[in-house]
Formats: structure tokens, sequence, C-alpha cells
């Protein structure tokens, strides 16, 4: 089984304060890509004590440590994911902002066949696809 949050940033040293714990376990219990103030939301609702501040200073800690992974979409708000989840790329709706991660075996192979044909050895890629829902009927 993979380590958790709050268990790779012990590993790494980092010291987990009760606070930090609780925005690892936020972090680990979310299936979307949350914002700080998402992530303060969910977080408070656990421990009010939590301030925004903290929530801040905790995200760019487990950001510089490689814990979790800082994704932009080009909408202003930097949004976080657990670094360890497996590969997915992401399609992201222009209209609500909803982000739907998907996998597909033909855009892998075709990102390790362009590498190569440039002469490189592919060991890692993000990609972002930015789209608007097709009309019904089209």
């Amino acid at each position: 089984m993979r380590d958790t949050i709050t268990e790779r940033c012990e590993a790494k040293g980092l010291r987990m304060t009760d606070q930090r714990r609780t925005i690892a376990t936020v972090l680990e219990a979310s299936d979307d890509h949350p914002d700080v103030e998402e992530l303060y939301g969910r977080a408070s609702g656990v421990d009010p004590r939590i301030s925004i501040a903290t929530v801040y200073r905790t995200v760019k800690l487990f950001e510089e440590a490689g814990i979790i992974d800082k994704l932009e979409f080009g909408d202003g708000r930097a949004r976080y994911e657990d670094a360890e989840r497996d590969h997915h790329d992401h399609l992201i709706d222009m209209n609500s902002g909803k982000v739907i991660e998907f996998v597909d075996p033909e855009i892998e192979a075709l990102q390790e066949k362009i590498a190569e044909k440039l002469g490189y050895r592919l060991i890692g890629h993000r990609l972002e696809l930015y789209g608007v829902p097709l009309k019904s009927g089209k």
C-alpha cells in the first residue's frame, strides 16, 4: 500500500503538527483538485483552529517537499493534488471550471513516440486540455 501524505512528510523529516496532519488528511480524502480556500473550508470544518494562513504555509511546505503537486489551469486559482497519485491527464471545462481526469493509452503511446522521434526518452509529462461542451445534437 502507498504511504499516506503524513507518512511521506514524516519520512522527509517535516514536523507534523496536528493542524498539518488535518490538512494532509483532507488532501488525501480529496477526489477533486481543491484550491487553498477549499482546503481551508474542509480543514477548518475538522479543526476550527486552523487559519487560512496555516493552510497557505502548509501547502507551500508540502509542495516544496514534493508531497503534493500545484496545478494551474488558467483560472487564477492554484489547485493541489497528491503527487503520488497514479498518472492521469486533465480536461478543463472552460465554462464551469470542472476538471475531468482521464487516461488514454493512445495519447500516452503517441507522446512516447514523439519524444523518441525527437531523440528523447520521455521521463514525465503533464497534459491539460481546455474545452467547452459540445452543443447537443452536434
